[in-house]
C-alpha cells in the first residue's frame, strides 16, 4: 500500500500539469497563435548583396569557361511561385509520410539543365525533401534523431523548373 501511494501522487501531479500546460496553450490569444514566427537565417538586402556579389568570381569562371560565347552567360537565379512553393511542401510532407520519414526540411541543389544544340544547360535549383526514417507506429515517443538536419528521403520528389533570371546573368536586385 505505502508502495502505491507515490504512484497515485506522481499520477495526480502529471494530469495537475498536463491541465495547467493545455490550458496555457488555448489562453493564447489570437493574435499570439496567427502570428508567424521568424525564421532561422533571414538575411537583409543588404547582406543578400553582399552573398551575391561574393559569387561574382565563380560566375565569371563558370561564364569564361563552360558560356564562352554565349550571350548573357549562365543563369544565376531562379524563380517560383507561392503556390507551386507551398503545393511541393504540402505534396512532399505527405510524400514522406506514406514512403514512413518524418521530413524535417528541404535541402536545395544546385543542377544543370540539359544541354541543348551545343550550348551548355542552364543553372537550375532542386529542392529536395529531408527527414529521417520513423521508428515506429502507434509509439507515442518518437525516438528518431532531432534538429536536423535529416538526409535526403530516398524515393522523394523534388521541385525544378523555375524561372530563370532576367536576364539570366542578371545579379540581385532584379
Amino acid at each position: 500500500m505505502k508502495k502505491l501511494v507515490p504512484l497515485v501522487l506522481g499520477v495526480v501531479l502529471g494530469a495537475l500539469a498536463m491541465y495547467f500546460y493545455c490550458n496555457k496553450i488555448n489562453e493564447q490569444t489570437p493574435n499570439e497563435m496567427t502570428e508567424t514566427p521568424t525564421p532561422k537565417g533571414i538575411v537583409t538586402p543588404d547582406e543578400i548583396k553582399t552573398l551575391t556579389e561574393a559569387y561574382n568570381p565563380r560566375y565569371d569562371t563558370i561564364s569564361e569557361t563552360i558560356f564562352r560565347g554565349v550571350p548573357g552567360g549562365d543563369n544565376r537565379s531562379s524563380w517560383y511561385s507561392l503556390e507551386d512553393l507551398r503545393n511541393f511542401l504540402t505534396l512532399a510532407e505527405k510524400q514522406a509520410q506514406d514512403l514512413k520519414y518524418n521530413m524535417d526540411g528541404v535541402r536545395v541543389y544546385l543542377g544543370a539543365n540539359p544541354a541543348l544544340k551545343n550550348r551548355p544547360g542552364y543553372t537550375t535549383l532542386l529542392f529536395v525533401p529531408t527527414g529521417n526514417p520513423m521508428t515506429s507506429e502507434g509509439n507515442m515517443l518518437n525516438l528518431a534523431p532531432q534538429g536536423g538536419p535529416g538526409p535526403d528521403i530516398p524515393k522523394g520528389n523534388g521541385l525544378d523548373h523555375g524561372t530563370q533570371g532576367d536576364p539570366p546573368s542578371a545579379n540581385y536586385l532584379q
